[in-house]
């Protein structure tokens, strides 16, 4: 089959690699329709990562069955499903607890795995045309028929409910005024999931104007942190106060205010600052024990700097950790359908595969307004 293979930092190439095949009863072969191009995977691109050349990328992933194992008992042949980017066993003590990012049974000796990413398992990505699905009873989530939704059902696996995780995190309600530092694909689905909420007054921060300009349309307030320190922009406009709760949209490539390098902690620290006293913060961004192009020996090996001192003095709670897909993105999907919500607001480019090298150069660069790219195996909705 054809796949998106990383073979050094800033270079993914589309091979030919070897297809999947049913390996446990439970499995099954998934037909890749439609699999998107991940924040998380530039952190891989860019070599920021361990991971090493030949891992096939890719666990945003939706399709049709083509093959069903001998012990699959819910699900059948032609059926279209997405597919959250954990595996997990569904039986084990976190997933039971729906602690599903962090299952103890599919990547031994490591609480979590993911479909095609650096020491989360051995599973195969699905920027390809075939994808094998382990535990597929659990795993995998069935869609209406058809091609109706598909990008927004492909946000599904990971973006949506990550953005929503992140609300959850924070424990944001109705009536609250939010702030989400970050507004590329993750930090927009925060800021919209926030909205769906039913918060208040949700503040947007980042430097892009076409991400800012973006988060103006669902009902975000912009903010540009290039033109002064975001916290006191923000307290500026919530009566001196600051936020009721903050989100982490970011992690750890967060840029400095005028953008000239990187400090790893500084999304952290404005959120203490920005959120106001007995407030609590949600962080879905990923921070790393091990980041090879950190900017200092503490970063690289993910001790960061975080203002404790004032979290601790002003009584804030903070939640981490990567989203738990299955506990949301059953009532998600039943938002789209419902026309309540609408995620693919965020996806700039539907292309076919064998652009995915050109694909991956400019969502990294952050060129020709790619924000969020939709890649189409094979499929005739590739434009």
């Amino acid at each position: 089959m054809k796949a998106v293979v990383y073979e050094e930092p800033f270079s993914v190439a589309v091979k030919d690699v070897q297809d999947p095949r049913i390996q446990h009863p439970n499995d099954v072969l998934v037909r890749v329709t439609s699999t998107a191009i991940c924040g998380s995977d530039l952190h891989m691109y860019e070599g920021r990562t361990a991971a090493e050349s030949g891992i096939v990328f890719g666990h945003e992933n939706l399709g049709i069955i083509e093959e069903v194992g001998s012990g699959v008992t819910s699900l059948s042949e032609g059926d279209r499903v997405v597919m959250p980017f954990n595996v997990a066993c569904g039986f084990c003590k976190n997933c039971l607890a729906g602690r599903t990012g962090f299952c103890l049974t599919v990547n031994p000796g490591f609480a979590g795995g993911a479909y095609g990413y650096v020491a989360m398992g051995p599973f195969i990505g699905g920027q390809a045309e075939l994808l094998r699905v382990p535990y597929a009873d659990f795993n995998c989530l069935k869609l209406p028929p058809g091609e109706e939704f598909e990008t927004d059902f492909v946000l599904l696996a990971d973006i949506f409910p990550t953005g929503y995780h992140g609300c959850e995190l924070a424990q944001v309600s109705p009536g609250e005024s939010v702030a989400v530092y970050g507004a590329g694909p993750v930090g927009l689905m925060a800021a919209y999931s926030a909205l769906l909420r039913g918060a208040a007054k949700v503040f947007s921060v980042d430097r892009v104007p076409e991400r800012l300009a973006k988060a103006e349309e669902i009902g975000a307030i912009p903010i540009d942190f290039t033109k002064g320190d975001p916290a006191e922009q923000i307290k500026e406009q919530t009566g001196g106060e600051g936020t009721d709760k903050g989100v982490d949209a970011v992690g750890y490539q967060a840029q400095a205010h005028d953008a000239s390098h990187e400090e790893p902690a500084i999304v952290l620290n404005e959120l203490v600052q920005t959120v106001r006293p007995t407030g609590m913060l949600g962080v879905p961004g990923l921070y790393v024990p091990s980041d090879p192009g950190g900017p200092d020996e503490h970063a690289k090996h993910g001790q960061l700097l975080v203002s404790i001192g004032k979290m601790f003095e002003k009584g804030q709670q903070m939640g981490t950790g990567q989203c738990n897909v299955k506990r949301y993105n059953r009532q998600l999907r039943d938002l789209i359908i419902a026309g309540r919500a609408k995620p693919s607001f965020v996806v700039s480019h539907e292309l076919p595969l064998d652009q995915a090298p050109q694909a991956y150069e400019k969502f990294d660069k952050r060129i020709e307004g790619y924000t969020k790219v939709v890649l189409h195996p094979g499929h005739a909705l590739a434009a």
